[in-house]
């Protein structure tokens, strides 16, 4: 085991802490603000690293991931339903008005599927529940299309890790071409909507 990868799992705590701490950063990287600070993708790809070198286990990794993931983006919409225009006049959600605006296009422009795809997409990960909040999203179709997509990072990310384990750096090319498999998926998508459009 490479001498880098002991230090980090000497400074991790153990047991049920460890997988707290997993929950609350995938939580954090969910929120509208933290989203923008806390590097929760690559701390989960870390962490499932991390699992071939025996700190913690694979189902439990994942489980905290999800549920971190699933009630990140829940509180995110709900805030947006329920504070979302005052919250928008706070001077830190004011600093980040491009990126907020940028967000509300791709919701409008994508609708529900927004908080599928948003999941993965660095930046507006924390965003676009907000937004599909404040947008008055249908709760029901929110919930599914958000339940859908933590699901899906919870397991695939640390999964990228675990099965990239011989090397970190593998691990993190593996992240960079699921990252660009849900890209080439959001064009297809995109591409299928305005096709359609056009012949109607």
């Amino acid at each position: 085991m490479e001498e880098w990868v002991q230090q980090i799992i000497l400074y991790l705590p153990d047991g049920g802490k460890y997988y707290l701490l997993i929950f609350l950063v995938a939580f954090a990287e969910s929120l509208p603000v933290t989203g923008l600070i806390v590097p929760g993708s690559t701390m989960i790809v870390l962490a499932g690293f991390l699992v071939v070198a025996d700190k913690g286990d694979f189902t439990l990794l994942a489980l905290a991931a999800t549920f971190g993931a699933l009630f990140g983006d829940l509180l995110g919409l709900w805030l947006g339903k329920r504070y979302g225009g005052t919250l928008l006049q706070i001077r830190l959600f004011k600093r980040r008005r491009k990126l907020i605006r940028y967000s509300q296009k791709f919701f409008v422009a994508h609708g529900g599927k927004s908080l599928f795809f948003a999941r993965f997409l660095g930046p507006i990960r924390g965003i676009v529940p907000f937004i599909a909040g404040l947008s008055q999203i249908p709760t029901r179709a929110a919930c599914i299309y958000i339940f859908i997509s933590a699901i899906l990072w919870g397991i695939s990310y640390p999964a990228i890790g675990f099965l990239g384990g011989s090397s970190l750096q593998q691990a993190q090319t593996m992240g960079a071409r699921f990252g660009l498999a849900i890209l080439v998926l959001l064009l297809a998508v995109i591409v299928h909507y305005q096709v359609k459009k056009l012949f109607k």
